[in-house]
């Protein structure tokens, strides 16, 4: 790489980044194609601009502890840029394999001086060399208050997410913590009514990538080594392995009929028409407009016939009576910050008990639309007990109707008190609660 091509990638990520952190607070993946797209960055200068912005971004809390004993005493904040500049230099030090510290300073010095004036390049430049110089440990427990404080610096993530999920998952904290902090599982799900799975295994493998099966899902690969995009076609379409498991433990049937409410923009739309065959009737609510749109183009593109979009609010009960029902419900998203990168600094740690009343109301109405013997999967990116076992507690103890259906074998790595909690980050997989009932009544 150039140092004309490494300052326009890293020009780049310091835009991502405040994008993200400025005023208009873009998604870290929006920000990145419009401004990697308008520099003309090729695959290579991209996948760096996108990890710099992106680890950066992850670590932020971290490298803003490292910089902390660097900036102590001074009278007035850096500008903005340059903030963001030196955090891009610390992190090409610290966590970015590959760059040189010489090559690091550099670059980063000269970015500065883009976006200030000789002092605060000249401030740049001295704090790096001085970190090199440093070499400043990682963080230790005796550092902080508790222990809490301590985990959620050393992963860089907020105090409240580091305590909810000790709470949840006690010894793997650490594990999954490191997991949402590197590059995110990447995964297709192989559309059946357009392609065969070993037709796209073969195909995405002769590209270069390492492709596998999951052991979850029949229509999930599982791919390294390449980075994908939807099939233009729809034969296949990116979606994270744990998203995939909803459908497959509704496994909806040919001839059936189906209810999806929240259906969003289509991906699980489309497996469970996949897994219909085209046989049957799939009745798929979205309450927003501009996505049930975009809904009905993905389910005529993708050969899904036998589907129909509904505008119409979830927690409205209305329609005929379905042999099984999906319920993704809309949740706090907690299960997916390691894929999008700014969302573990936009979370709130109220927003699952605000949304549980919502999801305990969509619950009831997709119960009121299931046939006797039918079923409902219901499902959330989330681990908040909140948003799950809570909700499905509540649920069953005014609902005396329902009762769990037992998880199919291959889930038992993931079964907890008779439902299914994925926990982010390991082996790259987005966090989820899935509880699957049946109407015996």
């Amino acid at each position: 790489m150039s140092a004309r091509e490494a300052l326009g990638a890293r020009e780049v990520a310091l835009s991502v980044v405040r994008d993200v952190f400025g005023p208009e607070h873009r998604a870290a993946q929006a920000a990145l194609d419009v401004r990697a797209r308008r520099a003309r960055l090729d695959l290579r200068d991209r996948a760096f601009a996108a990890e710099l912005a992106y680890g950066s971004i992850k670590q932020r809390r971290l490298i803003d502890w490292y910089l902390k004993p660097y900036l102590a005493g001074r009278a007035k904040a850096l500008p903005p840029a340059i903030a963001e500049i030196l955090r891009l230099g610390v992190y090409q030090l610290r966590f970015m394999g590959g760059v040189e510290d010489r090559a690091a300073v550099f670059e980063t010095v000269a970015l500065a001086s883009r976006h200030g004036h000789r002092g605060t390049a000249g401030l740049v430049n001295a704090i790096l060399r001085r970190m090199i110089a440093d070499t400043p440990p990682a963080p230790q427990p005796d550092d902080f208050e508790n222990e809490n404080d301590f985990i959620a610096v050393a992963f860089s993530v907020p105090t409240w997410i580091a305590t909810a999920w000790r709470r949840t998952f006690d010894g793997a904290l650490e594990a999954l913590l490191a997991g949402i902090n590197a590059a995110p599982q990447q995964a297709v799900r192989v559309n059946a009514l357009r392609a065969e799975v070993e037709q796209v295994a073969a195909e995405i493998g002769a590209s270069g990538a390492t492709v596998r099966r999951s052991a979850f899902v029949a229509e999930t690969l599982l791919v390294d080594g390449r980075a994908l995009a939807d099939d233009p076609g729809l034969r296949w379409s990116l979606q994270g392995e744990a998203a995939c498991m909803a459908v497959d433990i509704l496994a909806p049937q040919p001839g059936e009929r189906v209810l999806e409410l929240c259906a969003g923009r289509g991906n699980k739309s489309v497996q469970i028409a996949a897994r219909m065959q085209g046989r049957g009737e799939l009745e798929c609510v979205e309450r927003d407009a501009a996505k049930a749109r975009a809904l009905e183009t993905t389910l005529r593109e993708a050969g899904a016939d036998n589907a129909a979009v509904v505008l119409g609010d979830a927690t409205v009960a209305s329609g005929a009576a379905a042999g099984a029902v999906l319920l993704d419900a809309p949740c706090s998203g907690l299960g997916i910050l390691g894929r999008h990168p700014e969302a573990r600094w936009r979370k709130s740690p109220d927003a699952a008990a605000r949304l549980a009343v919502a999801q305990a109301a969509m619950l009831r109405a997709a119960a009121s639309r299931v046939e006797p013997g039918g079923r409902i999967v219901y499902s959330v990116c989330s681990n908040d007990p909140r948003e799950g076992i809570e909700v499905i507690e509540s649920f069953l103890s005014e609902w005396p109707a329902f009762e769990r259906v037992p998880l199919p074998a291959r889930y038992e790595p993931f079964a907890r008190d008779g439902d299914l909690v994925v926990p982010p980050g390991i082996d790259g997989r987005d966090g989820f609660f899935i509880a699957s009932l049946r109407r015996v009544e």
